[in-house]
């Protein structure tokens, strides 16, 4: 935001590591805690009358530590092996923020290799995120089908389209713009997908985490209905 506001395409050493911790810490952030709605999802529609003992204030306080706990982990495990490496191919990342790829490219050490590692141990856990999240919809899919009246169709869909949908977004430009062969490497396409899996996801939390939410929805309504009458 300052780059675009100052017009410069210019960032300290020291900015683009704290830039790159902030982002990596909330990605996965992100992902963690999608993963924990998920699971809220699953217990609400597969087990709800053990809803209320199973994800009671306590539980849901031990799976937000346990999210935020892990991103910054992650991020901090990653920051401090990007940026031990010698960089000798320049200072010009490819990319409008600072990303792990874009630096690697500028290393001139082989023990980029360690950092590949940490980056397959970070894919694993977001492996593991996604089977998660894959096994809870299977068995809330069948749940739903075994509902028989049209109302609680409704109801369950509306819980879980929006937030799978985010998911899905989330990891299909995620997985893309990281796994993606070198062929189909071009600057535009890689900015593209960037925005798409750091911007997009959560400008749409608001979606999934609140506007279900009744109290929310009835205050927007006064507030649109207010306005009009001014008019």
């Amino acid at each position: 935001m300052h780059n675009s506001l100052w017009d410069t395409s210019n960032i300290s050493y020291t900015g683009c590591a704290a830039q790159l911790f902030f982002f990596l810490f909330f990605i996965v952030a992100e992902f963690s805690l999608l993963t924990v709605m998920c699971y809220d999802r699953y217990m609400s529609i597969c087990k709800p009358l053990h809803y209320g003992t199973l994800l009671g204030s306590r539980a849901c306080a031990h799976m937000a530590a346990a999210a935020w706990a892990s991103a910054f982990l992650n991020a901090l495990m990653l920051i401090a092996n990007t940026f031990s490496l010698p960089l000798c191919h320049g200072n010009a990342l490819g990319q409008f923020f600072s990303e792990i790829p874009q630096i690697l490219k500028l290393s001139c050490s082989k023990s980029y290799l360690r950092e590949l590692g940490l980056l397959a141990v970070s894919g694993c856990l977001g492996l593991s995120f996604f089977v998660f999240i894959v096994f809870s919809y299977v068995q809330i899919f069948r749940a739903v089908l075994r509902i028989p009246s049209e109302q609680g169709w409704h109801k369950a869909f509306s819980t879980c389209l929006p937030h799978l949908a985010v998911v899905s977004l989330f990891l299909s430009t995620g997985i893309f713009s990281n796994l993606k062969p070198c062929s189909m490497s071009f600057p535009s396409l890689d900015l593209a997908l960037s925005v798409l899996y750091s911007v997009v996801p959560p400008a749409l939390n608001p979606l999934i985490y609140s506007l279900r939410n009744q109290e929310l929805k009835a205050a927007v309504w006064r507030l649109m209905t207010g306005c009009f009458q001014k008019h």
